[in-house]
């Protein structure tokens, strides 16, 4: 597979996905979980985002599900990856918007585990993300 990539713009976007991970950690540890999930969805649009940049593919949007998808002419996403992007997909409104609740606020409906399986799965896909990146530059001939 020939592809152009953009190490920097790939680099731009990989660092603002880790520095949301860092800060959904911290929300996590504050017990402001509901941000620390929206974070988690952050960091994980970020990263996908970051190697459809590096590659001169850049895709608008804010669903991992279907940043993942557009991969698939790069690179075969794993079912595992996909879940979890369907599984933070489901983070972006809710965690978010008092309306999006016919009752109480967002922080009232989330929890330690959801901020801790948020951000294990934001961990899972971001390695996802750096992993076909070293791929990806592997392949590169200058």
């Amino acid at each position: 597979m020939s592809l152009g990539v953009d190490v920097e713009e790939f680099n731009r976007w990989m660092l603002m996905a880790r520095r949301t991970l860092e800060s959904a950690r911290g929300d996590a540890e504050r017990g402001d979980y509901n941000w620390a999930c929206f974070k988690a969805h952050q960091a994980s649009e970020f990263a996908v985002k970051a190697v459809l940049y590096g590659v001169g593919r850049p895709v608008s949007g804010l669903s991992i599900t279907h940043l993942l998808s557009a991969l698939g002419g790069i690179v075969q996403v794993p079912g595992d990856v996909l879940d979890l992007g369907k599984f933070l997909d489901k983070f972006y409104v809710p965690t978010r918007y008092v309306d999006a609740w016919s009752e109480g606020v967002p922080y009232e409906y989330f929890t330690a585990d959801d901020a801790e399986m948020a951000i294990k799965a934001a961990e899972v896909i971001i390695g996802f993300v750096e992993d076909l990146w070293r791929r990806l530059l592997g392949g590169v001939r200058s």
